[in-house]
């Protein structure tokens, strides 16, 4: 039982690692709580990197997730400027990159994950990724003068998403995708031919169903072996878990820090936000889930399991939602939608990029996206909740 004589950490100052120590704080826990970072900044929020922040319209007083004056009143201890290097799971003890130790009675891990590269780039000049407020600001500089190539590898959210902004300041946009439309992998191929569709009526370039073989000095070179010309190249090919530093302590570790339904990995500790792969009782499997809502809740969650105990917490059965903003439209999707899932149009006009559309799979309503209709979409959220069939939620549309 944790008290006041007792000593949380949290190993991740993003999103899920603040609601955490936020959540301690608001459901009465006064011990110690040791707030660990990679990064010197303050949390900041990520979704505005590839929007608002890369375009130049906000600042970081916008994209900070909280004042100084608000962490400072959590009474943290902040180590800002600090990874973990190594945990002992049984001994309760962290080591730092700067050898320090941290012995804790229970502990959140929040450490995110970091973008995937493609074999061979390295350092290689004008080629980014993007994760961090650095990594936008250096995206922002390289393609500030109107008329930049900027060859985007990889047409999910964030390349989408940095194709838009980088378009709408004056950028020449070339999207590289292997699969055969934008966001298939996460949306199918119905949807995704919409959303290649969105681009293409912007001016932006799309290159699909090939890959990328290598990166020469004037642009990216295809496995058709075209040359896709470029001053500026931004790898976005998905994220890994980071979760290097846990090598030998004694978690299971599988694409992410694999947790049961109440986010515990042992007694001791739990895991948030896109680092954790926990049991969904909803899914009858584990899932792991790397948007904004799932971190902010997910933080919430895994702190008052902490202190609830693993033997009383209660089970994280989330409804998955996250958004997107390209151009003028808003994609919004509420569950767990798969490519090869039934879509059916429910609402709205797709001509008119705006409409709803149901995910069904094996009878069951598994997802809805709206483009552009926020309150129509959330209408399917209580169906998702209390797992309604599919038949059900079309039956909404007659």
């Amino acid at each position: 039982m944790l008290d006041e004589s007792s000593t949380v950490a949290v190993v991740g100052a993003s999103l899920a690692g603040l609601r955490a120590t936020e959540t301690l704080r608001t459901e009465g826990f006064e011990g110690r709580i040791v707030l660990i970072g990679a990064e010197h900044h303050l949390p900041y929020d990520r979704p505005p990197l590839s929007k608002q922040f890369l375009a130049g319209t906000w600042g970081l007083d916008r994209v900070r997730l909280r004042e100084p004056e608000t962490i400072e009143a959590l009474g943290l201890d902040l180590r800002l400027g600090h990874s973990a290097r190594a945990l002992d799971a049984e001994g309760h003890r962290l080591e730092l990159d700067d050898a320090s130790k941290v012995e804790f009675d229970g502990l959140v891990i929040a450490t995110g994950a970091h973008p995937r590269t493609l074999p061979g780039v390295g350092d290689t000049a004008g080629v980014h990724v993007l994760r961090t407020l650095e990594d936008s600001s250096a995206l922002r500089e390289a393609t500030a003068e109107p008329g930049t190539r900027l060859a985007v590898v990889g047409a999910g959210f964030i390349g989408s998403e940095v194709a838009a902004t980088c378009h709408g300041r004056g950028a020449s946009v070339t999207v590289i995708e292997v699969l055969s439309v934008v966001l298939e992998g996460a949306l199918g191929e119905q949807i995704g031919a919409e959303c290649s569709a969105l681009h293409r009526d912007h001016g932006v370039e799309l290159r699909t169903g090939v890959g990328v073989s290598g990166f020469a000095v004037n642009g990216v070179e295809l496995d058709d072996a075209t040359v896709v010309p470029a001053d500026v190249v931004l790898v976005a090919i998905g994220v890994v878990p980071s979760t290097d530093w846990l090598d030998g302590s004694g978690l299971e570790v599988r694409d992410g820090i694999v947790v049961d339904a109440t986010l515990h990995a042992t007694d001791d500790i739990v895991a948030a936000g896109d680092v954790a792969r926990w049991y969904d009782e909803s899914l009858g499997g584990e899932v792991r889930i790397e948007h904004w809502t799932n971190a902010s809740e997910q933080g919430v969650a895994a702190a008052r399991d902490l202190l609830a105990g693993r033997a009383h917490a209660p089970s994280y059965v989330p409804v998955p939602y996250f958004w997107s903003d390209q151009y003028d439209v808003r994609i919004q999707v509420l569950g767990s939608p798969r490519p090869d899932d039934e879509v059916v149009v429910v609402d709205g006009s797709v001509p008119e990029r705006r409409f709803v559309a149901a995910y069904g799979r094996n009878g069951r309503l598994t997802g809805a996206l709206g483009f552009s209709m926020p309150r129509q979409l959330m209408c399917y959220r209580q169906l998702l909740e209390r797992g309604a069939s599919f038949d059900e939620a079309l039956a909404r549309t007659r």
